[in-house]
């Protein structure tokens, strides 16, 4: 199928300049600017709530020859403003694509551009950071001369995507992977999990599954009580977008989770910056963020290849003399930086990573921490 090229502009914060095409005249849209170096998960990039506002830079020349499908979407909605790529390809060749990445884009009406230097654009994003960005067509343009874009920094995203409503997750890949892969299998399930959803893939929740979990997503602005009505065994703090710190009603929730439930609790990406903001830590904004499939994160002599995509992280508190922040070690960092890359706490279940277990594409490196959930819960109810 043959379509249209339309000339389009992608201009900077800083008034630097990109021009491509798009498979259709585009409007004007706005949005922060970051890359991500993953060879592969465009589609996981696409629905993944955790981008959204965002313009996301493919670093890798081409994307879309692999197509889309149906089981590897993570949200039910296109959370990514635009998408930015050198190439796009118009083919696929994979036995499980229904649609080619481009019949999406047009289908949906989804922000592009192609056909720019993605090498240089990433460069200046090292060097300048992050930051605001327009995107239209080349004639529209023209006559734009200033563009007002909101700051992503003070808005609470958490808000703009968690559920509306409590809902019990129902997966079938559940029944039908267990009886091909664990002849034990049996379908009474083993532990109740309450996730809190900051903006939460889908992955999150199968992973929770095949390990045998009750689930139950809860809205991120739900209050104690109604979190502990379900008799939850576990909860899962989520991944989601945007600024940590705006996000004072989650926090105040986990709070008061970790001083009087005793209810074992794992982070994951902003949930491990809630959990830490709800003991008295601090976050600040990188540079220019983790997003890709290759980071190292580890202790010492030991790593581990990890998916993350966050612009936040939490400070290194080793110089606090805030007695409550005494009380989470600080294990695993991030090789490429240094930053924080995972709490745990010295004497309660409670336990948070920055990077992704659940990423679908990725490295299969950090799987293991949803058992360790479990194995928690274990030892909770054992020490009652």
């Amino acid at each position: 199928m043959s379509y249209g090229l339309y000339k389009a502009v992608l201009s900077l914060e800083d008034n630097t300049v990109y021009r491509g095409w798009s498979f259709f005249d585009l409007s004007s849209y706005e949005g922060e600017i970051v890359f991500n170096t993953g060879m592969t998960g465009y589609q996981e990039i696409i629905s993944d709530p955790s981008y959204s506002g965002q313009m996301v830079v493919f670093t890798y020349p081409e994307i879309g020859n692999t197509g889309l499908n149906k089981d590897d979407i993570e949200s039910n909605f296109i959370h990514v403003k635009a998408l930015i790529a050198k190439n796009i390809s118009t083919v696929s060749g994979n036995w499980r694509s229904t649609m080619s990445l481009v019949e999406y884009i047009v289908k949906k009406k989804i922000p592009h551009i192609f056909g720019l230097d993605t090498r240089s654009l990433t460069k200046h994003l090292r060097v300048s950071g992050v930051m605001n960005s327009l995107l239209c067509s080349s004639n529209l343009f023209n006559k734009l001369h200033t563009f007002n874009i909101s700051n992503l920094n003070y808005l609470d995203l958490i808000r703009k995507v968690t559920v509306r409503n409590n809902y019990q997750y129902q997966n079938l890949l559940r029944l039908t992977k267990s009886i091909y892969f664990n002849p034990g299998f049996s379908e009474v399930y083993k532990y109740k999990i309450v996730v809190l959803d900051f903006g939460l893939k889908f992955n999150i929740l199968r992973d929770l599954c095949l390990l045998g979990c009750e689930v139950y997503v809860m809205p991120a602005t739900c209050n104690y009580r109604s979190i502990l009505n379900y008799k939850p065994d576990g909860i899962v703090l989520s991944n989601g977008p945007g600024n940590p710190s705006l996000a004072n009603y989650a926090v105040n929730i986990v709070q008061k989770l970790v001083s009087c439930s005793n209810v074992p609790i794992f982070g994951i990406c902003m949930g491990h910056q809630v959990l830490n903001l709800a003991f008295g830590a601090k976050t600040s904004k990188l540079k220019f963020g983790h997003r890709g499939l290759n980071h190292p994160s580890g202790y010492q002599s030991y790593s581990e290849i990890t998916s993350q995509n966050h612009g936040f992280v939490v400070e290194d508190n080793s110089n606090s003399n805030i007695s409550i922040l005494n009380a989470l070690m600080s294990r695993y960092f991030n090789l490429n930086d240094l930053t924080i890359a995972a709490t745990f706490h010295q004497s309660a279940p409670f336990f948070s990573v920055q990077y992704h277990p659940e990423a679908s594409p990725g490295p299969h490196d950090s799987k293991y921490l949803f058992e360790v959930l479990m194995k928690l819960i274990d030892l909770t109810k054992k020490s009652f």
